[in-house]
């Protein structure tokens, strides 16, 4: 290892994977009589004991609804639920808390401006820019608007390796372009997406743009009046926090002109036979009872999360991704299905003569868990000829020793079974 490599691994921020580990009661099972060994955090994380402990204080001690109860138990309830609004705007960098919506996860807050910010304002002909590596939940909304519209979805290129096309991608922009979505991270090809400059080129060009950040919070946050998109969403699950969670960020202008796309109690002003008044957002779209042990949850993970040195966390990741891709380029037969300039925590490959899901069941044996399929996202992996892969994904609990024995026990299996 030459000097400079030295130096410059020692100067990255060191993170305490132990101590981390320690607060994640589920990495203590054996699968198969082997230690656990999770890399699936592109599906869903694990939860540490704070979140848990959240969420069992509300059950145990503020279990009312919110918004309309006088009683102290209700008011306690609906503060936490409130506070956790404020801590999703606080990671956010949101002007204001108003500008936050919770929802059950990234694709509800994507078919929620897909139904009422983009449907009302589709005309015959217009067009919603996407990538050619969404996630399914970032191109179906939109296809189901645009062919009530009689619109259409156009999706922009990606090269050899998975990055955007960039100059590709500004040609598309045109005067019926209503609407640019776009992924932050690449769920299936870790791809990092140039979503600043992609914002910039729609900005000039007055084509507000929706950023699915599922994949992004939680690897380094994001701040999105810097970002200079329109709207944010992002999923509680995969950003340590509970299922059945997440939120929407939009411009305040924007949710101001939208209207409700669900109705029902708690997001109106008054109701009658002859007119119902809505209320402003955000309560005009959180429809009746929400989630709010969730959203409660929700809050708790973004502050277990913050309170992390996050240039450690995104050293610490970076430094899992490329051992693991070094480690797998070295094995005949592995096939790195994307090769970003810029790579997130995702790492999918495949295996000659070895379908995915059988690598997949494999190496469950080991304890061992990876994700096999398609992972929502077809059209992205059909740019690179493959109907499935394997993908190893890494959260803050991951360590080099697992990465090694994961590249070992696939070695293994390859030199076995090809």
């Amino acid at each position: 290892m030459s000097a400079e490599h030295t130096a410059a691994s020692e100067s990255r921020p060191t993170l305490d994977v132990s101590a981390i580990r320690a607060q994640f009661p589920i990495l203590r099972q054996t699968p198969h009589g082997q230690p656990l060994v999770y890399l699936d955090s592109a599906a869903t994380s694990h939860k540490p004991q704070a979140v848990v402990d959240a969420i069992a204080r509300h059950y145990f001690n503020d279990n009312a609804n919110i918004h309309r109860a006088v009683y102290q138990l209700g008011e306690r309830a609906t503060a936490a639920y409130e506070h956790a609004r404020a801590i999703v705007a606080r990671a956010l960098n949101a002007a204001s808390v108003s500008e936050v919506i919770f929802t059950r996860g990234a694709t509800e807050a994507i078919n929620l401006v897909a139904y009422s910010f983009a449907r009302p304002r589709l005309q015959p002909g217009d067009e919603i820019v996407v990538s050619a590596i969404e996630h399914h939940a970032n191109i179906v909304p939109w296809q189901l608007v645009a062919k009530a519209a009689g619109a259409r979805v156009i999706p922009a290129p990606v090269d050899a390796n998975g990055d955007l096309d960039f100059p590709a991608f500004e040609a598309l922009l045109g005067p019926r372009t209503r609407l640019v979505a776009m992924v932050q991270v690449s769920n299936a090809l870790g791809t990092v997406m140039p979503v600043a400059e992609v914002c910039a080129a729609a900005r000039a060009r007055g084509i507000p743009v929706l950023i699915d950040g599922a994949q992004a919070m939680p690897h380094g946050g994001t701040d999105v009046q810097a970002l200079g998109a329109d709207f944010y969403v992002f999923s509680g699950h995969k950003v340590y926090g509970p299922t059945g969670s997440g939120a929407l960020w939009a411009k305040a202008e924007h949710l101001e002109a939208m209207p409700p796309w669900q109705g029902g109690g708690d997001m109106i002003e008054t109701v009658s036979f002859t007119e119902t008044t809505f209320a402003p957002p955000p309560a005009r779209f959180e429809a009746g009872t929400p989630a709010i042990a969730e959203a409660v949850g929700l809050g708790a993970a973004l502050e277990w999360l913050g309170a992390l040195d996050r240039q450690a966390v995104a050293a610490h990741e970076a430094a899992l991704t490329e051992a693991t891709v070094a480690a797998l380029s070295a094995i005949p037969a592995v096939r790195l299905i994307g090769t970003p300039k810029h790579r997130g925590a995702v790492v999918s490959f495949t295996v000659d003569g070895l379908h995915p899901q059988d690598v997949g069941t494999l190496l469950d044996r080991y304890g061992i868990c990876v994700r096999v399929g398609h992972h929502c996202a077809q059209p992205a992996l059909q740019c690179f000829g493959v109907d499935a892969t394997v993908r190893a994904s890494f959260g803050v609990y991951n360590t080099l020793d697992e990465v090694a024995f994961f590249a070992d026990r696939l070695a293994h299996l390859v030199s076995r079974f090809t």
